[in-house]
Formats: C-alpha cells, sequence, structure tokens
C-alpha cells in the first residue's frame, strides 16, 4: 500500500478506510471482481472517487491493501502443548488458508498493488508475529526454539513457493517434513515429494 494509505487508528481516517474496505467486500461478493471499479467502490462506501483516489491512488492500490488486511491473522496460534506440534498445526493452517483461491487471490492482491513492497512486509510480518508467538510459548516449556529467521527460510519460503506456484504439491506430510528439517530432525524435503 502506498505512503498516501496510511491511516491512525480511530477517527475519521479509520472510518473511510474501513467503510471502503467493506465496500469492496461486498461488491466483490455482490458482482464480481471483474465488475469493480473505483466509483462504484466509492458510492457504496459514501466517499466520493477523488477519495479514494487519493488515499489509494487506483484500484490495484486498494485492491492491495484490502487484500493485506484480509491475510492478517484472526488470533493467536492454538497452543498444542508442544513446538512441534503447534509447528505442524500452523503450517497446516496457514497452507490450507493461502493455497485456497481466495488466498493466491490475496497475495496476488497484497504484492501487485504495492509497487514499493510494503504489503509484502506487511504480510511477512504477520508470519513473524505468529512465529514468535509459538516460539516464545515453546521456550517457556523449556524447549529450543530456532531462530524466526531459520522457520522463514526453511518452513514458510519453500511453502510460500509450492502455494503460489506449485498448489498441487501440498500435503501434510510435505509440511510436516518442512517442520522436521527446521526442528533439525531431517532434511528438507526433496522437490515433488509430498
Amino acid at each position: 500500500m502506498s505512503a498516501r494509505a496510511t491511516t491512525r487508528p480511530g477517527g475519521r481516517s479509520a472510518r473511510i478506510q474501513q467503510s471502503v474496505h467493506q465496500a469492496v467486500r461486498d461488491l466483490e461478493a455482490e458482482v464480481g471482481r471483474d465488475a469493480l471499479t473505483v466509483p462504484l467502490i466509492a458510492a457504496r462506501a459514501g466517499v466520493t472517487p477523488s477519495t479514494v483516489y487519493r488515499r489509494w491512488g487506483d484500484l490495484r492500490e486498494l485492491l492491495s491493501g484490502v487484500a493485506v488486511e484480509r491475510l492478517r491473522p484472526d488470533g493467536a496460534p492454538a497452543d498444542h502443548g508442544s513446538l512441534r506440534a503447534d509447528l505442524e498445526a500452523w503450517v497446516v493452517q496457514f497452507a490450507e488458508e493461502m493455497s485456497s483461491t481466495a488466498g493466491r487471490t490475496y497475495i496476488r492482491d497484497a504484492l501487485l498493488g504495492d509497487p514499493e513492497q510494503g504489503n509484502a512486509v506487511r504480510c511477512s510480518d504477520y508470519a513473524v508475529e505468529q512465529l514468535k508467538v509459538i516460539g516464545v510459548r515453546a521456550a517457556g516449556r523449556g524447549e529450543a526454539v530456532p531462530d524466526v529467521e531459520t522457520l522463514l527460510d526453511v518452513v514458510v519460503a519453500p511453502l510460500m513457493y509450492r502455494i503460489l506456484f506449485r498448489p498441487s504439491d501440498l500435503s501434510v506430510a510435505y509440511t510436516d517434513r518442512l517442520v522436521a528439517s527446521a526442528l533439525g530432525r531431517g532434511p528438507l524435503p526433496p522437490a515433488g515429494k509430498s
């Protein structure tokens, strides 16, 4: 999202963002993605098209901002009692959500409408926050925890590649092998083996 779309929590700016984002979601469900236009969205949100253009620049940037919000996790990862179980469950859920048709669309929207790559950083930060919660919980149980960068490199990066380019190669066995590799309990899964 461009710098012009930055909002402060609360206030008019946040209300406009919320109403425009909601208009995008509602209209996408009602008329389909291909029918979306800035004037249509603005009318539904109760703002002028110039407000949308001033804040988001164009439709692609607006869809990018909506996508980033949709990719934000709803809550903390579930506690399954061990680092391995927590990571395996989180990775399966992440893979299912991101590899869905909607998930892949949101990922592409987030990146395509953001030439400065700020949304990529925000999306990465969502994963980092989730992994930190899992790590802090595991460390509190006395478990050895790999650093977050290792988890990103060994688990999230190959998973994102599969989600975007080879979604048919995803399986729980594959995600479990990624986690095992990150925890030092096995080699990386061979390419194309799931």
